[in-house]
């Protein structure tokens, strides 16, 4: 009978509850559903699309300031001659020579990978015009990231940046010279390096402010 093919042992089954998603999607409400999500309080994705626009951009100076900052290191050298009571000595500086700045050129240059990765990634998604928001791992991971890559680029610069002081100022208490007179081309391309080092640093943490954002927003 109809009455009993509706009901099983005096309990009517309830319907099966279905919700439409995107592109004719039908998934079941019992059920989890996986993959990227459609924000309530922005379904045209228009708050989305200008983060992702600032985030290109910042991306783009980011991976423009640290390749910047490696290249400048890298060309730091320089030979000259210097005065030690009165005995004029060949001197030779190579940015090669110090720990220091061999770590900002590294960190520098994985920064510059890490920069240009997120450029593609976010750039694509842009130009796809896609409403979906990454899932909340995803955006956890970009802040993780962000926010390691900023005191990295803090690390290097602040122990270059002590190297350098040294050679300006010589070494205290003893007949040593500033040894940047003689090699001012030298410490001028190690300074410029050290401030590209500083702005990639500020950069990224402005892109991990804009990660707390989103994740307040949408998750």
């Amino acid at each position: 009978m109809e009455v009993e093919r509706s009901e099983l042992n005096g309990r009517k089954i309830p319907p099966e509850v279905v919700t439409q998603l995107p592109d004719g999607k039908v998934a079941d409400e019992t059920g989890p559903v996986s993959g990227p999500l459609v924000s309530p309080q922005d379904p045209d994705g228009n708050v989305r699309r200008k983060a992702d626009v600032t985030q290109v951009i910042i991306r783009l100076m980011c991976a423009l300031t640290s390749v910047t900052a490696v290249s400048v290191m890298a060309s730091a050298k320089e030979a000259g001659t210097i005065s030690i009571y009165g005995f004029s000595l060949p001197v030779s500086s190579n940015w090669s020579f110090s720990h220091s700045f061999k770590y900002l050129v590294v960190v520098s240059a994985v920064v510059t990978v890490y920069s240009v990765l997120q450029l593609l990634i976010t750039a694509s998604r842009l130009l796809r015009k896609s409403t979906f928001i990454p899932c909340r791992n995803h955006e956890w991971l970009i802040f993780a990231g962000d926010q390691l890559f900023a005191y990295a680029m803090m690390s290097a610069g602040s122990a270059a940046s002590g190297s350098t002081n040294l050679n300006r100022t010589g070494i205290k208490h003893s007949p040593l010279p500033n040894f940047c007179k003689p090699l001012h081309g030298f410490c001028d391309r190690v300074a410029a390096s050290i401030a590209f080092t500083f702005f990639t640093c500020l950069l990224l943490a402005a892109s991990a402010v804009l990660d707390v954002i989103l994740l307040s927003k949408y998750y």
